[in-house]
């Protein structure tokens, strides 16, 4: 355990040292904000519920958990240090998930910073804070399961605009499945089982 917190401490002061942290934060805080002011309708609604900015999640982490995971391995195989990584006394295991609790915890940080949100709908109404902070528990597991998906992304090559764009693709392809226009395509030359399974792999569906 002692190894794997030592490579999550590392690797969040690797996102901190550089400005992709920042750049990362205040543009989800920013995406967020207009997705659900703005494009969700929020005042207009008139109802004291955060359902329209948890709408917004699945999109917003498609393409900003694939550039946040692109460099978790793409970057160290670029710059020769796996090599140097590998000579450390710790297991892959333990580095793959150091890996990527450094990367869900810095989503995890993204996300608490939206706390406004939620301050503004209970200034507005009397919203199910239970509902919402279930909400907020299933998008953070939610965002776990793109960073998986980034990470194997990230360690298929040494490109991170490669790791970058086949994550989008493999993301998509996941929250497509969950669709159900997607779902009433399908249906009509698969079985009713191959389908329900299909569906289940959806991030959309989970959520």
């Amino acid at each position: 355990m002692k190894q794997v917190l030592t490579v999550t401490r590392r690797e969040l002061g690797g996102y901190f040292a550089t400005p992709v942290a920042y750049v990362f934060i205040v543009i989800f805080l920013l995406l967020s904000g207009i997705l659900t002011f703005q494009l969700g309708g929020f005042f207009e609604a008139r109802q004291a519920d955060l359902r329209g900015f948890f709408f917004w999640h699945p999109w917003l982490y498609l393409f900003l958990i694939p550039a946040l995971s692109m460099r978790l391995w793409a970057e160290e195989r670029r710059s020769g240090t796996i090599e140097l990584l590998m000579t450390l006394p710790v297991t892959m295991p333990q580095v793959i998930i150091g890996k990527f609790l450094a990367a869900w915890i810095f989503t995890g940080v993204a996300l608490l910073l939206t706390f406004p949100t939620w301050l503004t709908v209970n200034i507005l109404g009397n919203p199910d804070n239970g509902t919402i902070l279930a909400s907020y528990i299933g998008s953070l597991f939610m965002a776990g399961g793109f960073l998986a998906i980034g990470s194997f992304t990230s360690a298929l090559t040494k490109n991170q605009v490669i790791a970058f764009v086949i994550g989008i693709v493999m993301c998509f392809t996941f929250l497509l499945f969950g669709i159900p226009k997607t779902t009433e395509i399908i249906r009509g030359w698969l079985p009713t089982g191959v389908v329900t399974a299909i569906a289940s792999l959806s991030f959309q569906t989970h959520f």
